[in-house]
């Protein structure tokens, strides 16, 4: 497999940035087609995809929102074109007859909670990430969330339980006069252990 040049690096990873504010840009429908499906390539175990996305685009969507929001984050949901909702499917494993090549994976999920709890979350943790360096790829910014009230979330957006909230992402085109600066990141030895 290729290295890819540091320009593309510099535009997932090093130089991208979180947003707190944003342009007045739009994000069309095509491009957060465009960032799913580049997303749900990701790898993920089993192939079990547990990852939902609510795409919030317009003020009435937003509106539903905002009683969630802890206080910080509600203009920075107002000004983003697009909130996305990341969220985990608890039942993600009705569709392994679909999508994974061997049987019994679906009851095996289904007969072990424990299991299809870590595995869903876990998972669609991990396509959340996706979702992000994809939006990046096509020429997004992000700004992922965490300040909100989960059971508000789910009980205006997921009332039947099957769906759970895992973070907000705003997405768009990022306002850089509005960024923090960098914070430090940890270096190699102090999060890595060669063994």
């Amino acid at each position: 497999m290729a290295v890819i040049p540091q320009a593309a690096l510099d535009q997932l990873f090093t130089s991208a940035r979180t947003q707190n504010g944003w342009l007045d840009k739009p994000v069309s429908d095509e491009q957060l087609r465009q960032v799913y499906d580049i997303a749900k390539m990701g790898p993920t175990s089993m192939n079990c995809q547990p990852m939902r996305v609510v795409f919030l685009r317009t003020p009435e969507a937003k509106e539903r929102l905002m009683p969630a929001l802890s206080a910080g984050n509600v203009d920075k949901v107002k000004q983003a074109p697009v909130t996305a909702i990341v969220a985990t499917d608890t039942r993600f494993y009705e569709f392994m007859p679909q999508i994974w090549f061997r049987e019994g994976a679906k009851e095996m999920f289904e007969g072990n909670a424990a299991l299809a709890a870590g595995t869903a979350t876990r998972n669609a943790t991990l396509q959340g990430a996706y979702l992000m360096v994809a939006a990046r790829a096509v020429g997004l910014d992000c700004g992922p969330m965490s300040g909100f009230d989960v059971a508000k979330v789910n009980a205006e957006f997921f009332p039947d339980g099957r769906v759970t909230a895992n973070f907000l992402c705003n997405l768009g085109h990022g306002d850089t006069a509005k960024l923090f600066d960098r914070q430090p990141r940890l270096s190699f030895e102090q999060a890595v252990t060669l063994l």
